[in-house]
């Protein structure tokens, strides 16, 4: 089933027609203490939403594991939430994915409506039917492919953000223009990302979304070619795991930092363009600043990407590319060149 992105201005109006296609009988709608404050306030007056009932968890990725999502089910089991009941998740892609795996596992599967409210959750965790949560110290270690009935996109939203969360986002959009052949890259690499202009990044928001979508419907249980959206992120799940010990860093930081190594190896196994990887790498550096690893860290990270869903047989797999829309999937490295390319990202 394709989910209904809806890309809108009119963001009550979306929202009312949304929940109507749903026909619940009850409404939920799950936020973190965040958008609880910052987001729910500003919809709990709509009509749509006269009778519905807010459940809260606490925010940070680091809550996106099993007491919050007891939390979620316990609470729609004692409001008497059926079959034909209807989960909103407000919020980030924390939200997003742990709500998202809590419809789709209550009473075997409820309708749920998808509302990103950051960057990162519009263009990436919000999009694509992935749910799921962390468990035993690892990402998204639990969770079911499900999409959602709609997912709605208003980026009137991103005024609630700091500088950092537009930021975490953005890698997830520089990610998707590194994999698409149609010349995104080079609009992402000379926007201001200082200014950060909402409504030309509304533009190349929609741009980065579609390319998500369509290997999304290609492929959307991850057999093949929608492994291409994985790129940046198995060194990028590790940075995020290690940190999560130490002082935890934003999913897209973890991701911008993963795209650097990602592309060194791309350029000496796949024949990288050179130039475009310095570029982009250029750009990286200069937005996201370093990631505090020593050489000491190399066994630990290398051990946390043994873990990585996309492995076979024990080898860890690589998303690379030859070109900019160029993807080879299910790649392999050796150790020594794993950790050349975290020395690339120490030294450039």
């Amino acid at each position: 089933m394709k989910q209904q992105v809806v890309f809108t201005h009119q963001f009550e109006q979306s929202l009312s027609e949304a929940i109507a296609k749903c026909s619940p009988d009850k409404v939920f709608v799950l936020a973190d203490d965040n958008t609880a404050c910052a987001c729910y306030n500003r919809m709990k007056g709509f009509e749509s939403l006269k009778s519905a009932h807010l459940i809260t968890i606490p925010s940070s990725d680091s809550n996106k594991n099993l007491a919050s999502l007891t939390h979620v089910w316990t609470t729609l089991q004692a409001e008497k939430a059926s079959r034909r009941s209807l989960l909103i998740n407000l919020g980030g892609g924390m939200v997003t994915d742990l709500g998202g795996f809590a419809a789709a596992t209550f009473k075997r599967g409820i309708n749920f409506i998808n509302v990103p409210t950051t960057l990162l959750a519009m263009v990436d965790a919000g999009v694509g039917g992935k749910t799921g949560i962390n468990f035993g110290g690892l990402k998204n270690e639990i969770g079911v492919f499900c999409p959602s009935k709609s997912v709605i996109i208003d980026t009137m939203w991103l005024q609630t953000l700091d500088h950092e969360n537009l930021l975490s986002g953005y890698a997830e959009m520089l990610k998707h223009a590194l994999i698409a052949e149609n010349g995104a890259l080079a609009t992402l690499l000379t926007f201001d990302t200082d200014a950060f202009d909402l409504q030309q990044l509304a533009e190349m928001l929609k741009e980065s979304v579609e390319i998500k979508e369509k290997i999304v419907e290609q492929d959307p249980h991850e057999k093949h070619i929608r492994k291409a959206l994985n790129f940046g992120h198995t060194f990028g799940h590790s940075f995020e795991a290690w940190a999560m010990k130490r002082k935890p860093i934003l999913h897209g930081y973890a991701v911008a930092y993963g795209i650097v190594c990602e592309l060194y190896l791309s350029v000496i196994k796949q024949g990288f363009p050179t130039e475009t990887m310095r570029k982009t790498v250029n750009f990286i550096k200069a937005n996201y600043g370093e990631l505090a690893i020593s050489c000491n860290d190399y066994d630990a990270l290398i051990d946390l990407m043994k873990h990585d869903k996309k492995n076979v047989n024990n080898t860890i797999n690589f998303t690379l590319l030859q070109d900019l829309g160029k993807v080879s999937i299910n790649q392999t490295a050796t150790e020594d060149e794993m950790k050349e390319a975290l020395d690339f990202l120490r030294e450039g």
